[in-house]
């Protein structure tokens, strides 16, 4: 076995035509620039890009197939250079089972079971040219339908407060809307980690992922996974998220809760942080609503504190960008030296690093290693911060 890094939660925010696909990406999300960022920058050997469903999407995958530029395994997904790309697509689900908008990843082993796929949203979406787009297809049918292509479900940023399974989209329980037995893991989103969320009852046989979200090349690798897998393709990783045949999740790497952007509850329309227990309005701008933080979702949900499922370690990663005093030329510096950006998180020393920047921002790597920055909490939208 070998192990790997793995995000299986990245944007197209541009065709190679230039029409948009995420809207609210950058323009230089195409999908060349993401298999080449997270091969030769990145240093991630798998990714799951989840707009794969899109028609002009699929012709350039045909094409790089063609020349030669990449190679579909026979295992399933598609390999360029050093890095497997999982054809993937984000879909949103509102039907009448649902209290708000969900939104869940479907990833699929070939480029035919892809077209497939394309085909059959066709009559139920307005605009399959667009990434995250509303299915008028109830979440059960959909479910079926990506089990029947062989592919597989999982619900993502599961606890955000907005377009999410525990967010708007369930009162209580996912059996709301889901036939349980047809997710294959859950995407735990920026704003929770491992500890807050593992007495929840109903995820206790669910594999966590966490992932970038990423709406441009730098948040590529934002949060990730280390997997134990024979080879890095799509059928290794169906085994390891269901813990089959020594296949599996060895390490997640996310942000600290604090600094995602829901962590903390705030005002609707200020962005102050609020106490929801004690809430009538905003003590600053009297603004009668607020949007509830992940950290007071979680208190809401059902809970068995007896649980005691072994999960893989969850290590707050701080991407380099974050780092205090640490810009684009001294990351570029820092590539030049050591390669990727998961030599430079995971296997540079302090001395080597004394080489060839400051010794203030080498501690600030070593310490984020180690989870031992301080941070100021997120919320309302806005990222948390890392104090220095």
């Amino acid at each position: 076995m070998k192990t790997y890094f793995a995000d299986f939660h990245i944007h197209i925010g541009r065709t190679n035509s230039g029409r948009p696909v995420k809207i609210t990406a950058s323009p230089s999300l195409t999908l060349e620039n993401i298999l080449y960022e997270a091969s030769q920058e990145k240093g991630i050997d798998i990714v799951g890009v989840i707009d794969c469903h899109v028609p002009e999407v699929l012709d350039t995958l045909s094409q790089l197939i063609k020349s030669g530029t990449c190679l579909e395994l026979d295992e399933g997904g598609i390999r360029f250079l050093d890095t497997t790309l999982l054809l993937g697509s984000e879909i949103e689900i509102y039907d009448d089972t649902c209290s708000g908008p969900i939104h869940v990843l479907i990833f699929l082993p070939t480029l035919e079971a892809m077209k497939q796929f394309s085909d059959w949203l066709k009559p139920r979406m307005k605009n399959r040219t667009l990434s995250s787009q509303r299915i008028y297809e109830s979440g059960i049918q959909l479910q079926q339908k990506v089990k029947e292509l062989n592919g597989l479900f999982i619900p993502a940023h599961i606890f955000t407060p907005f377009k999410s399974l525990y967010g708007k989209g369930v009162k209580h329980s996912l059996k709301e809307v889901f036939d349980p037995t047809l997710i294959d893991a859950v995407e735990l989103g920026l704003s929770s980690d491992t500890e807050m969320v593992k007495q929840i009852k109903e995820l206790n046989s669910y594999t966590f992922l966490t992932n970038s979200d990423a709406h441009s090349l730098a948040k590529i690798g934002r949060e990730y996974q280390k997997l134990c897998l024979k080879d890095a393709s799509f059928k290794e990783v169906k085994l390891a998220l269901s813990n089959q045949k020594g296949r599996y999740i060895k390490e997640n790497y996310g942000l600290n809760p604090k600094l995602g952007k829901y962590y903390l509850s705030t005002c609707e329309n200020c962005s102050q942080t609020i106490n929801i227990n004690h809430f009538e309005k905003c003590s600053v701008c009297e603004h009668p609503r607020y949007v509830k933080g992940v950290r007071d979702r979680l208190t809401e949900l059902e809970k068995d504190p007896s649980l005691t499922v072994e999960r893989p370690p969850y290590i707050h990663q701080v991407p380099l960008e974050y780092i205090p005093g640490l810009g684009p030329k001294t990351l570029e510096k820092l590539k030049d030296h050591f390669k990727t950006e998961m030599d430079i998180l995971h296997h540079v020393s302090l001395e080597a690093f004394d080489q060839v920047i400051s010794p203030k921002i080498s501690n600030y790597i070593i310490q984020a290693r180690k989870g031992m920055l301080q941070v100021k909490e997120g919320g309302g939208g806005s990222y948390g911060k890392i104090k220095s």
